[in-house]
Formats: structure tokens, sequence, C-alpha cells
């Protein structure tokens, strides 16, 4: 029998003959294909210290990327050529928290080692998940300068409930993985943080920019200032963005959303500029809970992020 509308192979959603997707972009992995971007999904949010469903986030940030088409207007130019290789999400382990860090290591290092992209993408999950991907980018490349949007220090102590959301970089500091010098702080808002923590950072040379930083230097001085130090003494950069470092009014979706925090442009700007760097080489986008946004507000300007990130 044949249908008149129906085409169960085909999917019925709109398609505008002239425009072109990022999602139409967008592969999945296998063995052989290269693209210019490596996507990888780390859902993990079991250690958030507050209640998460970031686990969620991989799958509503890539649904975002439909949203939005491949070319710019701003620079009138077409990034239909770009193309991205998707490598799926890393399989949790229901119970098992260290089991669970190896495998994210152990998956961020195997997608390196195809050499399939030249940049990545990783997708959060709870800021955790940069503790087991820096650590892979540093087998990798050797010497890894960070630079982390966030609105807390993420330098807590692990007697207190172990590995969470609120360790990352104490982990990496303390594990060697980075040198203190090695990682930029942007954004860090005020009444969000502990003073032994800023204490901490400071001991261990941390360069931290704060709200405050931002509002009298500007955050693209900043970046600028930061990207060119950081290149002289590192193999690669690392961009960590953990959402909560923009405003609420822009990102509601987030477990610690507050006030006085980055605007969405500011944002978009900041990591555009710092993409523009060739030891830039990877991004994690971490602490959207999409059980908490608004319309998807979070999700699509992370997606936003991957844009700025990925059309340089």
């Amino acid at each position: 029998m044949s249908f008149r509308y129906l085409n169960p192979k085909e999917n019925t959603k709109f398609k505008d003959r002239h425009t072109i997707k990022v999602e139409d972009r967008k592969q999945w992995y296998e063995k052989g294909k290269k693209a210019d971007v490596g996507i990888i999904g780390l859902p993990f949010s079991k250690t958030s210290i507050s209640y998460s469903t970031a686990s969620e986030a991989p799958s509503t940030i890539r649904n975002a990327l439909g949203s939005y088409t491949t070319y710019s207007g701003e620079k009138d130019e077409d990034y239909s050529n770009v193309t991205m290789l998707d490598y799926g999400d890393v399989p949790i382990h229901p119970t098992d928290t260290e089991e669970t860090l190896k495998r994210l290591q152990v998956s961020v290092m195997e997608m390196l080692e195809t050499e399939a992209c030249e940049k990545s993408i990783i997708l959060g999950g709870d800021h955790g998940i940069s503790f087991p991907s820096i650590s892979a980018f540093q087998q990798k490349y050797g010497r890894v300068g960070v630079i982390q949007w966030d609105a807390h220090h993420d330098l807590r102590n692990l007697e207190d409930g172990g590995r969470t959301n609120g360790t990352p970089f104490r982990s990496l500091l303390e594990a060697g993985v980075i040198k203190g010098e090695n990682l930029v702080q942007v954004g860090i808002r005020d009444f969000s943080n502990a003073k032994a923590y800023a204490e901490y950072a400071k001991e261990h040379g941390v360069h931290v920019h704060t709200m405050q930083d931002v509002e009298e230097k500007g955050i693209r001085s900043i970046v600028s200032e930061e990207i060119a130090r950081l290149k002289e003494s590192v193999d690669m950069i690392y961009l960590s963005v953990d959402m909560d470092a923009v405003d609420q009014a822009f990102a509601p979706g987030c477990p610690a959303i507050g006030p006085g925090g980055l605007t969405a442009g500011e944002l978009l700007t900041s990591v555009a500029l710092a993409a523009k760097e060739p030891l830039v080489k990877a991004m994690d986008i971490v602490e959207v809970d999409p059980g908490k946004d608004v319309r998807d507000m979070t999700s699509r300007l992370a997606a936003h992020v991957m844009l700025r990130f990925m059309y340089t």
C-alpha cells in the first residue's frame, strides 16, 4: 500500500532548502572518519553537592543545536563546511563513583587517540567531569593551561564528602595535573565562596578574576591578557565553562544560580576570543540542569557557546 503523506523512513520536520542547521553537520563517529570538531558526552552528576539532573544535559544541548544555522550574519560567513563527529555518551556506573571517573578519563583519552578531530567539546554533567577530562588531555599534550568561567573556585576540600562538583580543580592541582599559575578563573562571584578557598587559590598562584574585575577591566581584556600569558608556558589550553558563571537571568537552568553574574553576551564574546588561539584545543560545558531550566534557555545558551568555540 502507498501513502499520500506518510513516509516511515523520513523525518517529517520542516526543512527549508536554503537553511543548514548546525545539527545537520554532525555525524556519529565511525573509524576512519575525520572532522573539525569532536563531541563527547560525560553525563555524570551524581557527585553534585545539590540535587541536579545535569546528567541529562548532553542530550538537551545536542538537541538545541537544531535551533541554530551555520550562517553568521555578523561575519557574513557560512560555516557549513565545519564538520562534527559525535562520540556519544560514556555509560555511567550506577553506584561506583571512582569507576565512573575512570571510565570518563579513559573515554576522553580514547577519543583523542583516534586523532580524528582538531578540537574537542566535552558535554557534562556537573563540574566534577573536568577532573578526568583535563587529566586525559594532560596525558595527551603535556602542560595544560585552563581558563575556567565560574561563579565558584571549585577548590573545596576532599575530606567533607570526597570528590564532588566542588572539587575538580583542587583535585587537578593536588594530583599535579595542572599548576596553579596555569589556572585562570573568570567571573568568580561575591558571596559565593568561602574565605579558605580564596586563600587556597592565592597560595597556589591561581589567577582569579572576580565579577568586579570583569566590570572594571572588561572580560575581553582579561581573556586576551591571560591567553597571551598562558601560551608562553603551556602546550595546550583547555576552556572550562561552568554555566553558573552566567547571571541567573540568562541561565536559569543551573543548580547554583545567582545574581550578579556574566551576561550571555560576555560569555559568548570571551569564549569566541579565546577559541581563536591555536593552542585552545578543547572546551567543556558543565552544570546545565535541564530539570530546572525554562524553555531550554540554558541549553540553548550552551549550544551557542559551542558555536562560538567551533566557528572561529
